[in-house]
């Protein structure tokens, strides 16, 4: 007899939990849905008016003034331009994080919409036009958004939620800190902190209705690779009487191309070193003194990393004294790997599966993202909201970073109620 009724009482408390989940999300999309205007012209306006990193004065302005009026407090001024909203719950609980980056890029957009940027600045000392090209501008909305949708729950709400609304995810300028690891520094994670935190990020890589996500190792981290090699200038016509430069840094450019390809274990995880410029030389006849190159390394295993670092100055120093010239590395660390708690992001794909048209295992890739500096201090999820037009095959959408990126913002409802779901599920169990 214990065990049918075992079983009749374990039925109906798994049904009560389903019930549970489905009478919340109904909630979650009814108001998503009511704020879904409100979203799409919070977006149009921020995309309009964009500003480059730790420059973010009118959006953060507008951010502060929004979570104002929902009743959320509100400190400005986080690693320059942040914003920090903290909501609370009306019962006890945990809490919750959830980030936006609101940075534009120096790029000149070239979409066709009636709300495209004329905005243009100085960056780098040269005159550039200003472009939402990767998507900030509608994680800023959906934030917004799902901020909207969970004061409106408030009094239910078990616990507290806070929104991080981040400047200079694409990088501080010339001199200046900035970004998650600025904010982290400033203590945007302390009082409260969070016991988890959520972020999104809008792409052409998946079609409108899916979302992305991947436990473990997500996106890479990166590092600036700096290198001099130093010869001897000499005449073009008699080479033997100096040391080129130019020969030995083609030489250190194919010998790093093998530390990813020979002297790693890529079957543990893919990376890449790449060098994006080189410099050397003012004349045809002339052998230079030095040559300077500069480059990107992309990793997403933490002991790689150290390794490829360790390779990278032994190959480029002993080409370089084999021909009897010298090599000067300068590593400069970037950002850290984007590292999804797997129990977390376990936790989090039935929400997914729930609420988007698809949900795709995605492949971990070689771009960056600063979000990882809040996973360092807090366990988090991030994950890939598509916002390709359903008419678009992957080749025929502009990626992000293009001035040619589109984002159909019939896909932003989902990232409102995708993260506002993600927060409530936490917060409650």
């Amino acid at each position: 007899m214990l065990r049918p009724l075992l079983a009749l009482l374990l039925t109906g408390v798994l049904m009560t939990t389903a019930e549970a989940a489905t009478s919340l999300d109904r909630r979650i999309q009814e108001a998503a849905l009511k704020v879904e205007q409100k979203v799409i012209a919070c977006r149009r306006d921020i995309h309009q008016n964009p500003e480059l990193g730790n420059r973010e004065f009118r959006t953060a302005k507008l951010i502060a003034e929004k979570l104002k009026e929902l009743g959320i407090e509100t400190k400005t001024g986080v690693a320059h331009t942040g914003v920090v909203g903290i909501l609370r719950g009306g019962k006890p609980g945990r809490v919750v994080a959830l980030r936006a980056d609101m940075d534009a890029l120096p790029v000149t957009e070239e979409v066709k919409v009636p709300f495209a940027s004329k905005a243009r600045t100085t960056y780098n000392d040269q005159e550039v036009g200003v472009m939402h090209a990767c998507g900030h501008d509608a994680h800023v909305a959906i934030l917004l958004g799902a901020a909207e949708v969970l004061a409106g729950m408030r009094a239910d709400l078990p616990g507290t939620v806070k929104f991080l609304f981040q400047p200079a995810e694409e990088g501080a300028p010339k001199g200046e800190e900035g970004g998650a690891e600025l904010m982290v520094k400033e203590g945007a994670l302390d009082n409260p902190k969070p016991d988890a935190v959520f972020g999104l990020h809008v792409t052409s890589r998946f079609p409108v209705g899916t979302i992305a996500y991947k436990p473990g190792s997500m996106m890479a981290a990166v590092d600036t690779l700096t290198i001099q090699v130093r010869g001897k200038q000499t005449h073009g016509a008699y080479p033997w009487l100096g040391v080129d430069p130019i020969v030995v840094s083609s030489q250190i450019i194919l010998g790093l191309q093998t530390i990813p390809s020979r002297q790693v274990d890529s079957s543990v995880a893919p990376s890449i070193v790449t060098i994006g410029m080189i410099r050397g030389g003012v004349r045809n006849n002339i052998i230079p003194d030095s040559v300077d190159m500069i480059g990107t390394i992309r990793s997403l295993d933490k002991n790689m990393r150290d390794e490829i670092h360790t390779r990278i100055r032994r190959t480029a120093e002993q080409i370089a004294a084999s021909a009897g010239a010298t090599a000067a590395v300068t590593i400069e660390t970037g950002y850290p790997i984007v590292y999804n708690d797997p129990a977390m992001t376990e936790r989090a794909a039935p929400i997914f599966k729930r609420l988007a048209e698809a949900t795709v295992l995605a492949n971990a890739v070689l771009g960056a993202e600063d979000f990882s500096f809040f996973q360092e201090k807090v366990p988090g999820v991030f994950y890939w909201l598509g916002t390709r037009p359903k008419n678009e095959t992957p080749e025929q959408a502009a990626s992000n970073h293009s001035p040619l990126f589109y984002v159909d913002e019939s896909g932003l409802r989902l990232g409102v109620t995708s993260l506002a779901s993600v927060a409530v599920e936490f917060l409650s169990k």
